[in-house]
């Protein structure tokens, strides 16, 4: 991205070949382009992918900043968290995710369906809110296919397309002051990202379709008590102990946590127990020789040996 000068710098070129060098009109020109360059490069990315430093080593940390509009997801936002994604894919030092906000108050206000043409804003057309839909379906399934933990960290509002954000995501920790709900059927359509999948298979059919049939908006307490979310704790306090649950897993052995995913996810899919156990055996297997699981036992061991007093 260039400098504000580097900018200018190309204003003042191109107006020394296409205007007089000196105007009223050219100078107010100029400083309505200096100050729209400066308004792009303050703005945040809306989607932050970062490592935390050591001893934290291995939790990545996936910030939502697009304070305007609540981070409500639109194509960009979408790109982005593909992208992040794809990073997190390729990163093999990775071990927990923290999906959280950089706007006070939203954790995600759900799907953008305006979009800007010229200078007229309007909404989506039909096809192009299908295409859209499909698009948010696929990322957020993608993001769930992560092999490692994904822990969303949600203070203030998780709607419609955040909560679908939130229920790709292996746990949800939630400050007092959040509130989630699917609103969609108030706008005629349903939750089109997942929700009416994931919903019901976290929180039993019934509650699910309670929750979608209404629209209404549940508190942390209740997100609890539904098995919506694992934990509720005061308002703030939801990356705290976010970060204290991923400093938890990142003590176990990766390779374990990896599998433990897979085999909760993949057999929970089958028909029947016999297959979903035939799951679990299978990723057992695969960790009886592998280096994680020598060093685990060398550690326990290591812990288990008595301590000589002399006595």
């Amino acid at each position: 991205m260039r400098s504000p000068r580097g900018l200018l710098a190309i204003s003042g070129y191109l107006a020394g070949r296409h205007a007089p060098a000196a105007s009223v009109s050219t100078t107010g020109h100029h400083s309505l382009f200096f100050a729209r360059a400066i308004q792009i490069l303050a703005q945040p990315e809306p989607v932050r992918l970062q490592e935390l430093s050591a001893p934290d080593s291995g939790i990545l940390e996936l910030r939502l900043e697009r304070p305007e509009v609540k981070n409500a997801i639109n194509w960009d936002v979408m790109r982005r968290l593909r992208s992040a994604i794809e990073k997190i894919q390729a990163d093999a030092a990775a071990k927990v995710v923290l999906v959280a906000s950089s706007v006070p108050g939203a954790f995600c206000a759900g799907a953008d369906l305006k979009v800007w043409s010229c200078s007229e804003r309007k909404l989506m057309g039909s096809s192009e809110v299908g295409e859209y839909a499909r698009s948010l379906r696929s990322t957020f399934s993608s993001f769930e296919a992560l092999p490692i933990p994904t822990i969303a960290v949600i203070e203030g509002a998780a709607l419609g397309g955040g909560l679908e954000l939130a229920l790709s995501c292996d746990l949800r920790i939630c400050g007092g002051n959040a509130e989630l709900g699917l609103p969609e059927t108030g706008l005629a359509i349903i939750p089109g990202a997942g929700g009416t999948q994931r919903l019901p298979r976290i929180v039993g059919r019934s509650r699910a379709k309670e929750l979608i049939f209404t629209g209404r908006r549940c508190d942390a307490a209740e997100a609890v008590m539904m098995g919506l979310a694992n934990y509720c704790v005061p308002a703030g306090e939801a990356y705290k102990k976010a970060l204290d649950i991923a400093r938890e897993i990142t003590q176990k052995g990766p390779l374990g946590i990896r599998m433990a995913k897979k085999a909760i996810n993949q057999g929970m899919e089958v028909a029947d127990v016999s297959s979903a156990l035939a799951v679990e055996g299978e990723c057992y297997e695969q960790l009886l020789h592998t280096q994680d699981r020598l060093e685990a036992l060398a550690a326990f061991a290591e812990k288990r040996k008595p301590v000589y007093t002399g006595k």
